[in-house]
Protein backbone atom coordinates (compact mmCIF):
# COMPACT_ATOMS: atom_id res chain seq x y z
CA UNK A 1 0.00 0.00 0.00
CA UNK A 2 1.60 3.36 -0.98
CA UNK A 3 1.92 5.95 1.48
CA UNK A 4 -0.82 8.15 0.08
CA UNK A 5 -3.21 5.55 -0.07
CA UNK A 6 -2.25 5.35 4.06
CA UNK A 7 -3.03 8.95 4.27
CA UNK A 8 -6.19 8.80 2.59
CA UNK A 9 -7.54 6.30 4.83
CA UNK A 10 -6.26 7.67 8.04
CA UNK A 11 -8.18 11.34 6.85
CA UNK A 12 -11.42 9.63 5.83
CA UNK A 13 -10.97 7.05 9.37
CA UNK A 14 -10.66 10.42 11.19
CA UNK A 15 -13.47 12.33 9.22
CA UNK A 16 -15.65 9.25 10.00
CA UNK A 17 -14.89 9.62 13.99
CA UNK A 18 -15.59 13.08 13.88
CA UNK A 19 -18.87 13.07 12.23
CA UNK A 20 -19.78 9.95 15.02
CA UNK A 21 -19.56 12.83 17.20
CA UNK A 22 -21.96 15.55 15.31
CA UNK A 23 -25.14 16.06 16.75
CA UNK A 24 -28.05 13.74 15.04
CA UNK A 25 -30.99 16.32 13.77
CA UNK A 26 -34.19 15.98 14.44
CA UNK A 27 -35.98 16.51 18.20
CA UNK A 28 -34.28 14.95 21.05
CA UNK A 29 -36.74 12.48 23.32
CA UNK A 30 -38.00 13.96 26.10
CA UNK A 31 -40.54 12.08 28.32
CA UNK A 32 -43.97 13.67 28.11
CA UNK A 33 -44.67 15.51 31.59
CA UNK A 34 -48.57 14.50 31.88
CA UNK A 35 -49.85 15.31 35.44
CA UNK A 36 -52.45 13.26 37.29
CA UNK A 37 -54.56 14.93 39.63
CA UNK A 38 -55.08 13.00 42.76
CA UNK A 39 -58.36 12.94 43.20
CA UNK A 40 -60.13 10.91 46.36
CA UNK A 41 -60.35 6.88 45.48
CA UNK A 42 -64.29 5.69 45.67
CA UNK A 43 -64.08 4.04 48.78
CA UNK A 44 -67.03 2.12 50.38
CA UNK A 45 -64.94 1.69 53.90
CA UNK A 46 -64.79 -0.69 55.95
CA UNK A 47 -68.23 -2.90 56.09
CA UNK A 48 -70.58 -2.35 59.34
CA UNK A 49 -74.02 -3.80 60.32
CA UNK A 50 -74.62 0.34 61.18
CA UNK A 51 -77.11 1.84 58.73
CA UNK A 52 -77.74 5.34 57.97
CA UNK A 53 -81.05 7.26 57.80
CA UNK A 54 -82.05 6.19 54.03
CA UNK A 55 -81.66 2.32 55.49
CA UNK A 56 -77.77 1.68 53.62
CA UNK A 57 -75.42 0.27 55.48
CA UNK A 58 -72.59 2.30 56.86
CA UNK A 59 -68.93 2.36 56.47
CA UNK A 60 -66.78 1.87 59.67
CA UNK A 61 -65.31 5.45 60.92
CA UNK A 62 -61.90 5.76 60.12
CA UNK A 63 -60.78 4.83 63.71
CA UNK A 64 -62.62 1.78 63.56
CA UNK A 65 -61.15 0.73 60.46
CA UNK A 66 -59.37 -2.63 60.52
CA UNK A 67 -58.58 -2.96 56.66
CA UNK A 68 -54.90 -4.07 55.64
CA UNK A 69 -53.47 -1.67 53.03
CA UNK A 70 -52.56 -3.38 49.99
CA UNK A 71 -48.72 -3.25 49.29
CA UNK A 72 -46.21 -3.98 46.78
CA UNK A 73 -46.20 -7.53 48.39
CA UNK A 74 -49.97 -7.73 47.51
CA UNK A 75 -49.53 -6.88 44.14
CA UNK A 76 -46.60 -9.18 43.19
CA UNK A 77 -48.16 -12.17 42.66
CA UNK A 78 -50.97 -11.81 43.37
CA UNK A 79 -52.22 -15.05 43.24
CA UNK A 80 -50.27 -17.14 45.92
CA UNK A 81 -52.43 -15.26 48.31
CA UNK A 82 -55.29 -17.70 47.86
CA UNK A 83 -52.98 -20.63 48.80
CA UNK A 84 -54.77 -22.59 46.24
CA UNK A 85 -52.18 -24.87 44.58
CA UNK A 86 -54.28 -25.32 41.62
CA UNK A 87 -54.81 -21.92 40.58
CA UNK A 88 -50.85 -21.55 41.06
CA UNK A 89 -50.21 -24.40 38.73
CA UNK A 90 -52.49 -23.23 36.45
CA UNK A 91 -50.47 -20.05 36.37
CA UNK A 92 -47.36 -20.99 36.03
CA UNK A 93 -48.24 -23.41 32.94
CA UNK A 94 -50.24 -20.43 31.25
CA UNK A 95 -47.11 -18.51 31.26
CA UNK A 96 -44.81 -21.49 29.93
CA UNK A 97 -47.32 -22.78 27.01
CA UNK A 98 -49.86 -20.19 26.61
CA UNK A 99 -49.45 -19.89 22.85
CA UNK A 100 -50.38 -16.30 22.35
CA UNK A 101 -47.86 -15.32 24.94
CA UNK A 102 -45.24 -17.42 23.32
CA UNK A 103 -46.10 -15.15 19.45
CA UNK A 104 -45.43 -12.27 21.92
CA UNK A 105 -42.44 -13.64 22.95
CA UNK A 106 -41.69 -14.12 19.20
CA UNK A 107 -42.41 -10.72 17.92
CA UNK A 108 -39.93 -9.41 20.62
CA UNK A 109 -37.09 -11.84 19.47
CA UNK A 110 -37.82 -10.45 15.85
CA UNK A 111 -37.71 -6.57 17.04
CA UNK A 112 -34.47 -7.29 19.11
CA UNK A 113 -32.58 -8.72 15.56
CA UNK A 114 -34.07 -5.71 13.90
CA UNK A 115 -32.40 -3.74 16.05
CA UNK A 116 -29.13 -5.67 15.99
CA UNK A 117 -29.50 -5.44 12.10
CA UNK A 118 -29.80 -1.23 12.61
CA UNK A 119 -26.62 -1.57 13.78
CA UNK A 120 -24.81 -2.29 10.73
CA UNK A 121 -25.07 1.21 8.69
CA UNK A 122 -22.33 2.00 10.92
CA UNK A 123 -19.76 -0.16 9.21
CA UNK A 124 -18.60 -0.25 5.57
CA UNK A 125 -20.54 -2.51 3.32
CA UNK A 126 -17.81 -4.91 1.54
CA UNK A 127 -18.79 -7.36 -1.24
CA UNK A 128 -16.51 -9.58 -3.22
CA UNK A 129 -16.46 -10.67 -6.79
CA UNK A 130 -15.42 -13.10 -9.41
CA UNK A 131 -15.96 -12.97 -13.07
CA UNK A 132 -14.39 -14.18 -16.20
CA UNK A 133 -15.66 -12.44 -19.20
CA UNK A 134 -14.98 -12.83 -23.17
CA UNK A 135 -16.17 -9.94 -25.14
CA UNK A 136 -16.22 -10.06 -29.05
CA UNK A 137 -16.16 -7.89 -32.05
CA UNK A 138 -16.84 -9.07 -35.61
CA UNK A 139 -15.53 -7.37 -38.91
CA UNK A 140 -18.90 -5.07 -39.12
CA UNK A 141 -18.98 -4.10 -35.73
CA UNK A 142 -18.46 -0.27 -35.41
CA UNK A 143 -15.30 -1.27 -33.44
CA UNK A 144 -13.44 -3.30 -36.17
CA UNK A 145 -15.36 -1.93 -39.57
CA UNK A 146 -12.33 -0.61 -41.27
CA UNK A 147 -9.41 -2.96 -39.70
CA UNK A 148 -11.26 -5.97 -41.92
CA UNK A 149 -9.97 -7.83 -38.65
CA UNK A 150 -12.51 -9.32 -35.63
CA UNK A 151 -11.02 -8.94 -31.97
CA UNK A 152 -11.98 -10.96 -28.86
CA UNK A 153 -10.80 -9.83 -25.47
CA UNK A 154 -10.60 -11.62 -22.23
CA UNK A 155 -10.66 -10.33 -18.59
CA UNK A 156 -10.37 -12.29 -15.60
CA UNK A 157 -10.97 -10.19 -12.65
CA UNK A 158 -11.63 -10.53 -8.63
CA UNK A 159 -12.05 -8.48 -6.02
CA UNK A 160 -13.60 -6.19 -3.44
CA UNK A 161 -15.78 -3.20 -3.43
CA UNK A 162 -16.67 -0.91 -0.40
CA UNK A 163 -19.14 1.83 0.19
CA UNK A 164 -19.21 3.38 3.81
CA UNK A 165 -21.99 5.77 4.75
CA UNK A 166 -20.54 8.59 7.16
CA UNK A 167 -23.60 9.30 9.33
CA UNK A 168 -22.78 12.99 9.37
CA UNK A 169 -26.66 14.01 10.58
CA UNK A 170 -27.49 11.11 12.24
CA UNK A 171 -29.91 9.39 10.20
CA UNK A 172 -28.75 6.51 10.82
CA UNK A 173 -28.29 6.59 14.27
CA UNK A 174 -31.80 7.80 14.74
CA UNK A 175 -32.86 4.61 13.01
CA UNK A 176 -30.98 2.85 15.57
CA UNK A 177 -32.81 4.84 18.22
CA UNK A 178 -36.00 4.14 16.83
CA UNK A 179 -35.11 0.11 17.21
CA UNK A 180 -34.39 0.36 20.59
CA UNK A 181 -36.97 2.48 21.76
CA UNK A 182 -39.55 -0.45 19.93
CA UNK A 183 -37.95 -3.12 21.35
CA UNK A 184 -38.39 -1.80 24.73
CA UNK A 185 -42.23 -1.15 24.41
CA UNK A 186 -42.51 -4.37 22.71
CA UNK A 187 -40.71 -5.50 25.78
CA UNK A 188 -43.45 -4.09 28.18
CA UNK A 189 -46.22 -4.77 25.49
CA UNK A 190 -44.79 -8.78 26.70
CA UNK A 191 -45.10 -8.26 30.30
CA UNK A 192 -48.14 -6.46 30.08
CA UNK A 193 -49.42 -9.72 28.14
CA UNK A 194 -48.05 -11.45 30.99
CA UNK A 195 -50.04 -9.54 33.48
CA UNK A 196 -52.75 -10.01 31.36
CA UNK A 197 -52.88 -13.21 30.81
CA UNK A 198 -52.27 -14.26 34.88
CA UNK A 199 -55.48 -12.07 35.68
CA UNK A 200 -57.66 -13.86 32.67
CA UNK A 201 -56.22 -17.44 34.48
CA UNK A 202 -57.29 -16.38 37.93
CA UNK A 203 -60.62 -14.61 36.59
CA UNK A 204 -61.30 -17.89 34.70
CA UNK A 205 -60.40 -20.21 37.44
CA UNK A 206 -62.68 -18.12 40.18
CA UNK A 207 -65.53 -18.13 37.48
CA UNK A 208 -65.32 -21.74 37.22
CA UNK A 209 -65.46 -22.22 41.18
CA UNK A 210 -68.34 -19.97 41.76
CA UNK A 211 -69.84 -21.96 39.23
CA UNK A 212 -69.56 -25.23 40.75
CA UNK A 213 -71.08 -23.59 44.15
CA UNK A 214 -74.07 -22.17 42.42
CA UNK A 215 -74.55 -26.07 40.71
CA UNK A 216 -74.20 -26.86 44.61
CA UNK A 217 -76.34 -24.68 45.46
CA UNK A 218 -78.93 -25.40 43.11
CA UNK A 219 -78.64 -29.45 44.04
CA UNK A 220 -78.64 -28.89 47.64
CA UNK A 221 -82.32 -26.87 46.95
CA UNK A 222 -83.29 -29.23 44.52
CA UNK A 223 -83.17 -32.28 47.11
CA UNK A 224 -84.78 -30.09 49.83
CA UNK A 225 -87.89 -29.01 47.07
CA UNK A 226 -87.99 -32.90 45.99
CA UNK A 227 -88.13 -33.97 49.56
CA UNK A 228 -91.54 -31.23 49.92
CA UNK A 229 -93.05 -32.50 46.76
CA UNK A 230 -92.67 -36.40 47.65
CA UNK A 231 -94.29 -35.93 50.78
CA UNK A 232 -97.54 -33.70 49.08
CA UNK A 233 -97.60 -36.10 46.40
CA UNK A 234 -97.65 -39.12 48.94
CA UNK A 235 -100.54 -36.98 50.73
CA UNK A 236 -102.39 -36.40 47.58
CA UNK A 237 -102.03 -40.55 46.88
CA UNK A 238 -103.88 -41.29 50.28
CA UNK A 239 -106.70 -38.94 49.95
CA UNK A 240 -105.37 -36.23 52.30
CA UNK A 241 -103.50 -33.80 50.30
CA UNK A 242 -104.01 -30.79 47.99
CA UNK A 243 -103.30 -31.06 44.43
CA UNK A 244 -103.00 -27.36 43.65
CA UNK A 245 -100.14 -27.07 46.74
CA UNK A 246 -98.67 -30.69 44.52
CA UNK A 247 -98.42 -28.77 41.64
CA UNK A 248 -97.19 -25.92 42.81
CA UNK A 249 -94.44 -27.75 44.56
CA UNK A 250 -94.03 -29.80 40.84
CA UNK A 251 -93.23 -26.78 39.07
CA UNK A 252 -90.87 -25.34 41.71
CA UNK A 253 -89.06 -28.32 41.69
CA UNK A 254 -88.63 -28.53 37.86
CA UNK A 255 -87.66 -25.09 37.38
CA UNK A 256 -84.71 -25.78 40.13
CA UNK A 257 -83.99 -28.80 37.83
CA UNK A 258 -83.90 -26.16 34.87
CA UNK A 259 -81.48 -24.24 36.16
CA UNK A 260 -78.58 -27.16 36.64
CA UNK A 261 -77.92 -27.97 32.57
CA UNK A 262 -76.68 -24.64 31.44
CA UNK A 263 -74.83 -24.17 34.74
CA UNK A 264 -73.17 -27.41 33.50
CA UNK A 265 -72.37 -26.17 30.13
CA UNK A 266 -70.90 -22.91 31.79
CA UNK A 267 -68.75 -25.30 34.18
CA UNK A 268 -67.75 -26.94 30.49
CA UNK A 269 -67.35 -23.83 28.63
CA UNK A 270 -64.83 -22.58 31.81
CA UNK A 271 -62.44 -25.79 31.94
CA UNK A 272 -62.31 -25.73 28.40
CA UNK A 273 -61.36 -21.72 28.25
CA UNK A 274 -58.56 -22.59 31.01
CA UNK A 275 -57.41 -25.60 29.56
CA UNK A 276 -56.55 -22.94 26.52
CA UNK A 277 -54.69 -20.51 28.67
CA UNK A 278 -52.53 -23.44 29.85
CA UNK A 279 -51.61 -24.10 26.53
CA UNK A 280 -53.43 -27.85 26.71
CA UNK A 281 -56.48 -29.20 25.03
CA UNK A 282 -59.83 -28.64 26.12
CA UNK A 283 -60.32 -31.67 28.38
CA UNK A 284 -57.05 -31.87 29.60
CA UNK A 285 -57.62 -30.48 32.63
CA UNK A 286 -60.94 -31.86 33.92
CA UNK A 287 -59.23 -33.97 36.42
CA UNK A 288 -57.51 -31.53 38.09
CA UNK A 289 -60.75 -28.63 38.15
CA UNK A 290 -63.02 -31.16 39.92
CA UNK A 291 -65.16 -28.86 42.57
CA UNK A 292 -63.56 -28.40 45.60
CA UNK A 293 -65.62 -28.85 48.95
CA UNK A 294 -65.36 -26.09 51.86
CA UNK A 295 -63.52 -23.60 50.46
CA UNK A 296 -63.70 -20.16 50.06
CA UNK A 297 -61.68 -17.85 48.03
CA UNK A 298 -62.71 -14.76 49.67
CA UNK A 299 -59.88 -12.51 50.91
CA UNK A 300 -60.06 -10.08 54.15
CA UNK A 301 -61.14 -6.62 52.43
CA UNK A 302 -57.95 -4.26 51.64
CA UNK A 303 -57.88 -0.69 51.37
CA UNK A 304 -55.52 1.47 49.34
CA UNK A 305 -53.82 4.41 51.39
CA UNK A 306 -54.18 7.08 48.51
CA UNK A 307 -54.22 6.94 44.41
CA UNK A 308 -50.91 5.05 43.19
CA UNK A 309 -49.71 7.34 40.54
CA UNK A 310 -46.40 6.15 40.54
CA UNK A 311 -47.67 3.03 40.05
CA UNK A 312 -49.84 3.87 37.12
CA UNK A 313 -47.01 5.92 35.11
CA UNK A 314 -44.99 2.41 35.79
CA UNK A 315 -48.18 0.08 34.51
CA UNK A 316 -46.46 -2.08 31.58
CA UNK A 317 -49.22 -0.83 28.82
CA UNK A 318 -48.13 2.80 30.35
CA UNK A 319 -44.54 2.00 29.87
CA UNK A 320 -45.00 0.84 26.47
CA UNK A 321 -46.80 3.52 25.21
CA UNK A 322 -44.31 5.90 26.54
CA UNK A 323 -41.26 4.21 24.63
CA UNK A 324 -43.80 4.24 21.49
CA UNK A 325 -43.69 7.86 21.50
CA UNK A 326 -39.59 7.54 21.98
CA UNK A 327 -39.19 5.46 18.83
CA UNK A 328 -41.46 8.07 16.94
CA UNK A 329 -39.46 10.90 17.93
CA UNK A 330 -36.63 9.20 16.79
CA UNK A 331 -38.41 8.13 13.46
CA UNK A 332 -39.23 12.17 13.03
CA UNK A 333 -35.13 12.46 13.04
CA UNK A 334 -34.78 9.97 10.50
CA UNK A 335 -37.14 12.06 8.08
CA UNK A 336 -35.68 14.58 8.29
CA UNK A 337 -32.20 13.64 7.48
CA UNK A 338 -33.09 12.99 4.07
CA UNK A 339 -32.92 16.86 3.55
CA UNK A 340 -29.51 16.96 4.34
CA UNK A 341 -26.50 15.51 1.73
CA UNK A 342 -25.18 11.93 2.81
CA UNK A 343 -21.28 11.47 2.75
CA UNK A 344 -20.35 8.09 1.19
CA UNK A 345 -16.77 6.51 1.08
CA UNK A 346 -16.56 4.25 -1.91
CA UNK A 347 -13.84 2.10 -2.49
CA UNK A 348 -12.65 -0.77 -4.49
CA UNK A 349 -9.75 -3.10 -4.64
CA UNK A 350 -8.87 -6.07 -6.57
CA UNK A 351 -6.58 -8.09 -9.51
CA UNK A 352 -7.94 -7.70 -13.39
CA UNK A 353 -5.76 -9.46 -16.08
CA UNK A 354 -6.60 -10.76 -19.68
CA UNK A 355 -4.53 -14.10 -18.71
CA UNK A 356 -5.81 -15.91 -16.20
CA UNK A 357 -1.90 -16.83 -15.63
CA UNK A 358 -1.01 -13.38 -14.61
CA UNK A 359 -4.23 -12.96 -12.52
CA UNK A 360 -2.21 -12.87 -9.16
CA UNK A 361 0.48 -10.72 -10.51
CA UNK A 362 1.55 -7.04 -8.81
CA UNK A 363 1.13 -5.52 -12.30
CA UNK A 364 -3.03 -6.65 -12.41
CA UNK A 365 -4.01 -5.23 -9.40
CA UNK A 366 -5.91 -2.03 -8.91
CA UNK A 367 -7.58 -0.17 -6.17
CA UNK A 368 -9.28 3.06 -5.79
CA UNK A 369 -10.78 5.22 -3.05
CA UNK A 370 -13.07 8.21 -2.54
CA UNK A 371 -15.64 10.65 -1.41
CA UNK A 372 -19.15 10.97 -2.72
CA UNK A 373 -21.89 12.61 -2.06
CA UNK A 374 -25.77 12.36 -2.70
CA UNK A 375 -28.08 15.16 -1.75
CA UNK A 376 -31.82 15.52 -3.07
CA UNK A 377 -32.14 18.95 -4.35
CA UNK A 378 -35.97 18.82 -5.68
CA UNK A 379 -37.96 16.01 -4.56
CA UNK A 380 -41.14 17.49 -5.28
CA UNK A 381 -42.14 17.97 -1.56
CA UNK A 382 -42.19 14.17 -0.52
CA UNK A 383 -39.83 15.02 2.35
CA UNK A 384 -41.43 17.48 3.79
CA UNK A 385 -45.03 15.42 3.65
CA UNK A 386 -42.95 12.68 5.10
CA UNK A 387 -41.01 15.14 7.79
CA UNK A 388 -44.77 16.29 8.88
CA UNK A 389 -46.44 13.21 8.90
CA UNK A 390 -44.22 11.47 10.90
CA UNK A 391 -44.77 14.41 13.45
CA UNK A 392 -48.38 13.62 13.22
CA UNK A 393 -47.70 10.19 14.54
CA UNK A 394 -45.54 11.62 17.20
CA UNK A 395 -48.41 13.77 18.42
CA UNK A 396 -50.53 10.37 18.04
CA UNK A 397 -48.27 8.74 20.40
CA UNK A 398 -48.49 11.58 23.09
CA UNK A 399 -51.81 11.18 23.16
CA UNK A 400 -51.79 7.73 22.96
CA UNK A 401 -49.79 7.81 25.80
CA UNK A 402 -52.29 10.34 27.27
CA UNK A 403 -55.09 7.78 26.83
CA UNK A 404 -53.23 5.01 28.35
CA UNK A 405 -52.72 6.84 31.49
CA UNK A 406 -56.60 8.14 31.80
CA UNK A 407 -57.29 4.88 31.38
CA UNK A 408 -55.21 3.01 33.59
CA UNK A 409 -56.36 5.96 36.06
CA UNK A 410 -60.01 4.78 35.32
CA UNK A 411 -59.47 1.17 35.55
CA UNK A 412 -57.87 1.81 39.39
CA UNK A 413 -60.80 3.73 40.40
CA UNK A 414 -63.76 1.71 39.08
CA UNK A 415 -61.88 -1.76 40.19
CA UNK A 416 -61.40 0.05 43.87
CA UNK A 417 -65.15 0.81 43.97
CA UNK A 418 -66.11 -2.57 42.86
CA UNK A 419 -64.08 -4.05 45.26
CA UNK A 420 -65.09 -2.24 48.09
CA UNK A 421 -68.97 -1.71 47.38
CA UNK A 422 -69.40 -5.66 46.77
CA UNK A 423 -68.42 -6.25 50.67
CA UNK A 424 -71.22 -4.14 51.31
CA UNK A 425 -73.51 -6.01 49.13
CA UNK A 426 -72.06 -9.12 50.25
CA UNK A 427 -72.97 -8.09 53.94
CA UNK A 428 -76.85 -7.31 52.69
CA UNK A 429 -76.88 -10.61 50.76
CA UNK A 430 -76.05 -12.70 53.88
CA UNK A 431 -78.71 -11.15 55.68
CA UNK A 432 -81.20 -11.76 52.95
CA UNK A 433 -80.37 -15.34 52.87
CA UNK A 434 -80.42 -15.83 56.74
CA UNK A 435 -83.89 -14.47 56.96
CA UNK A 436 -85.19 -16.93 54.00
CA UNK A 437 -83.83 -19.53 55.41
CA UNK A 438 -86.42 -18.80 58.47
CA UNK A 439 -89.69 -17.67 55.95
CA UNK A 440 -89.03 -21.14 54.38
CA UNK A 441 -89.39 -22.71 57.73
CA UNK A 442 -91.66 -20.83 59.28
CA UNK A 443 -93.83 -21.42 55.72
CA UNK A 444 -93.91 -25.07 55.88
CA UNK A 445 -94.78 -24.91 59.82
CA UNK A 446 -97.87 -22.55 58.58
CA UNK A 447 -98.76 -24.63 55.96
CA UNK A 448 -98.52 -27.93 57.99
CA UNK A 449 -100.52 -26.16 60.44
CA UNK A 450 -103.31 -24.89 57.83
CA UNK A 451 -103.21 -21.37 58.42
CA UNK A 452 -101.31 -20.67 54.83
CA UNK A 453 -101.49 -22.22 51.47
CA UNK A 454 -98.94 -23.67 49.87
CA UNK A 455 -98.16 -20.38 47.89
CA UNK A 456 -96.48 -19.09 50.97
CA UNK A 457 -94.02 -21.78 51.19
CA UNK A 458 -93.15 -21.80 47.11
CA UNK A 459 -92.23 -18.31 46.92
CA UNK A 460 -90.29 -18.47 50.18
CA UNK A 461 -88.25 -21.70 48.69
CA UNK A 462 -87.80 -19.30 45.11
CA UNK A 463 -86.96 -16.37 47.29
CA UNK A 464 -84.12 -18.76 49.24
CA UNK A 465 -82.93 -20.10 46.48
CA UNK A 466 -82.50 -17.11 44.26
CA UNK A 467 -80.54 -15.23 47.56
CA UNK A 468 -78.54 -17.96 48.17
CA UNK A 469 -77.55 -18.01 44.16
CA UNK A 470 -77.06 -14.17 44.32
CA UNK A 471 -74.71 -14.26 47.66
CA UNK A 472 -72.44 -16.81 45.73
CA UNK A 473 -72.14 -14.55 42.98
CA UNK A 474 -71.58 -11.83 45.01
CA UNK A 475 -68.97 -13.87 46.81
CA UNK A 476 -67.23 -14.78 43.32
CA UNK A 477 -67.56 -10.96 42.31
CA UNK A 478 -65.56 -9.74 44.93
CA UNK A 479 -62.56 -12.20 44.19
CA UNK A 480 -62.82 -10.82 40.61
CA UNK A 481 -63.01 -7.61 41.42
CA UNK A 482 -59.65 -8.02 43.92
CA UNK A 483 -57.69 -9.43 40.85
CA UNK A 484 -58.78 -6.46 38.71
CA UNK A 485 -57.99 -4.26 40.90
CA UNK A 486 -54.29 -6.42 41.44
CA UNK A 487 -54.39 -5.82 37.42
CA UNK A 488 -55.30 -2.11 36.99
CA UNK A 489 -52.12 -1.92 39.60
CA UNK A 490 -49.74 -3.73 36.93
CA UNK A 491 -50.56 -7.01 38.98
CA UNK A 492 -48.22 -9.81 38.45
CA UNK A 493 -45.03 -8.36 38.66
CA UNK A 494 -42.33 -9.00 41.00
CA UNK A 495 -41.20 -6.49 43.75
CA UNK A 496 -38.23 -5.16 42.34
CA UNK A 497 -39.54 -4.39 39.63
CA UNK A 498 -42.49 -2.20 41.06
CA UNK A 499 -39.38 -0.18 42.92
CA UNK A 500 -39.52 1.38 46.19
CA UNK A 501 -42.33 4.04 45.48
CA UNK A 502 -46.30 3.53 44.34
CA UNK A 503 -48.55 1.73 46.97
CA UNK A 504 -47.83 2.31 50.74
CA UNK A 505 -46.50 -0.71 52.80
CA UNK A 506 -47.85 -0.42 56.58
CA UNK A 507 -44.11 0.91 57.42
CA UNK A 508 -43.97 3.24 55.43
CA UNK A 509 -47.51 4.48 57.03
CA UNK A 510 -46.18 4.01 60.84
CA UNK A 511 -43.11 6.60 59.54
CA UNK A 512 -45.50 9.02 57.89
CA UNK A 513 -47.26 9.08 60.79
CA UNK A 514 -44.18 9.62 63.02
Amino acid sequence: MTIKLQHALVAVSLAAAGCSLLPSVGPDYKQPEIDLPAFALPDAGAPTTNTTATGEFEAAAAAADGRALVTTNDVANWWLRFDDPVLAELVDSAVSNNVSYLMAQERLKASRWQLLGSYAAYFPHIAASLSAQRTEYGRQTPTMVNTNRKLHRDVFAGGFDATWEIDIFGGSRRVTEAAAATVESLDWGVVDAWVSLTSEVGARYIELRTTQKRLEVARTNLVLQCETYDILKSRLDSGIGDELAVNQSKYVVDQTRAAIPPLLAQEEQLKNALAVLTGEMPGALHASLEPVADRDWVLEPGKLAGVPLDRIRARPDVRAAERAIAAQCAYVGVAEAMWYPKLYITGALGLQSTHPQNLLDRASLYGAIGPAVSWPIFQGGNIYANVMSEEAKMSEKILAYELALEKAYGEVRDAYARYTQEYHRCQALEGAVAAAQDAVSIAKDLYKNGLRDFTAVIDAQRSLLALEEALVVSRGTITLNVIALYKSLGGGLIEGSLGPEGLETPDETEESED
